[in-house]
C-alpha cells in the first residue's frame, strides 16, 4: 500500500498554478533580508539600508534548491560576475533563465516559488518597499501600480547598471551614501514602473528648475555639516515639491543631481583642506563625515585618480 507523501506548507502552496499569488495573502510575509539569509544560508558581503528606500545587499552564495517564501518587499537582482542557470518553479509553471551581466531577476512582494540553481552566484539585490513604488506613481501622476512582473534572468541593462552602481558607489560617508540610495530608489522605481509592471504608464513631468529661493535653501542644506538635514525628504519639503520632482528640478538648475552636487562639494572641501592646511588626512576624513581614512581615500581617488596624500604633495 502506498502512503501519501506529506507536503510542507511551502510545497502545498506551490501545488497548483497561480497558487503563489492567490494564497500568499494568508501566509505571513518575511522581511526580504531575513528570508534571503535563510535560503542562501550565508551572510551578505555588504548591506546598506534606509527605512524609506529599502536595502541594497551583495551576496555570494552556493547552489540553491529551496522554496523562497513570500516577502514583504519586491526583490530586484542583478549579477556582477559569472554565468549560472536559474530555474523558478510555481506549480506546473517553470521559468528558466541565465544569471549573467546585464540581466535582472524580480521576485514580486508576496510571491513564492521553488528555485533550483546548480552552482555559485554573485548577486546584488535591492529590497524595494511597495510604498516606494506607490509614492513614485503618485508623484508622477500615474495610477497606483499593481504587482511587478516576475522576471528570471530578463535582459535590462538599465536596471542592471543602476544596481551595479549602487554597490560601487557606497563610499563610507553617511550623508553621501544616504542621499545616493534615496535617489537610486526613485530612479529604479520609475524604471520598474515603466518596464516591469505590465502596462506601461504615462509620466507627467513638470518643466523648469527650482526657484532662486528654493535653490538657495537646498544648497544651504547640502553645505550644512548636520548630516541629518541632508535627505531628499527634507530637501523636497523645503522646496514644496515631491522627491521625484525635486531631483529633476535640482538637476535642471545645477546640472547635477543632489548626490553628485554634494559629492563635488565634499571633494572641494577636501582639496581646500589638503592644499591650505596641515590637518592630518584621518582628521579631514572624519570632519567630512567618512567612516574611515580608507573610505575617504578610496572616494577621493575615484574622483581624482590620486590618493589624498599624493594630491597634497603635488599641490605644494
Amino acid at each position: 500500500m502506498t502512503r501519501p507523501i506529506a507536503q510542507s506548507p511551502s510545497e502545498a502552496l506551490l501545488a497548483a498554478p497561480g497558487a503563489a499569488h492567490d494564497s500568499s495573502a494568508s501566509i505571513e510575509r518575511r522581511r526580504a533580508d531575513v528570508e534571503m539569509a535563510r535560503v542562501l544560508k550565508t551572510a551578505p558581503l555588504q548591506i546598506a539600508s534606509d527605512p524609506s528606500s529599502g536595502a541594497i545587499t551583495h551576496w555570494k552564495h552556493g547552489a540553491l534548491h529551496d522554496v523562497v517564501e513570500p516577502m514583504t518587499d519586491d526583490v530586484i537582482m542583478t549579477y556582477p560576475t559569472g554565468v549560472q542557470r536559474l530555474e523558478r518553479r510555481t506549480g506546473k509553471s517553470v521559468a528558466i533563465g541565465t544569471a549573467r551581466s546585464g540581466v535582472v531577476t524580480i521576485i514580486p512582494a508576496g510571491s513564492s516559488a521553488r528555485w533550483d540553481i546548480p552552482g555559485s552566484v554573485d548577486v546584488i539585490q535591492l529590497y524595494l518597499p511597495q510604498a516606494a513604488l506607490g509614492r513614485i506613481a503618485h508623484e508622477a501622476n500615474m495610477p497606483a501600480p499593481g504587482d511587478l512582473l516576475e522576471r528570471t534572468g530578463y535582459p535590462d541593462p538599465v536596471v542592471s547598471g543602476l544596481l551595479m552602481s549602487a554597490a560601487d558607489m557606497l563610499e563610507g560617508n553617511a550623508a553621501l551614501d544616504h542621499l545616493f540610495r534615496q535617489q537610486l530608489t526613485d530612479v529604479l522605481a520609475t524604471r520598474l514602473l515603466a518596464e516591469h509592471a505590465g502596462e506601461a504608464p504615462t509620466f507627467e513631468l513638470a518643466i523648469g528648475g527650482l526657484s532662486p529661493h528654493a535653490l538657495r535653501r537646498a544648497i544651504e542644506r547640502l553645505r550644512s555639516d548636520r548630516d541629518t538635514d541632508v535627505s531628499l525628504a527634507v530637501l523636497a519639503s523645503d522646496a514644496g515639491l515631491s522627491r521625484f520632482h525635486f531631483c529633476r528640478a535640482f538637476k535642471e538648475s545645477t546640472g547635477l543631481s543632489p548626490h553628485a552636487w554634494l559629492r563635488q562639494q565634499r571633494l572641494d572641501q577636501a582639496m581646500n583642506m589638503l592644499r591650505d592646511t596641515d590637518i592630518p588626512i584621518a582628521a579631514i576624513a572624519a570632519q567630512l563625515g567618512y567612516a574611515s581614512q580608507t573610505a575617504f581615500a578610496a572616494a577621493f581617488k575615484k574622483l581624482t585618480d590620486e590618493t589624498p596624500s599624493d594630491w597634497r604633495r603635488r599641490m605644494r
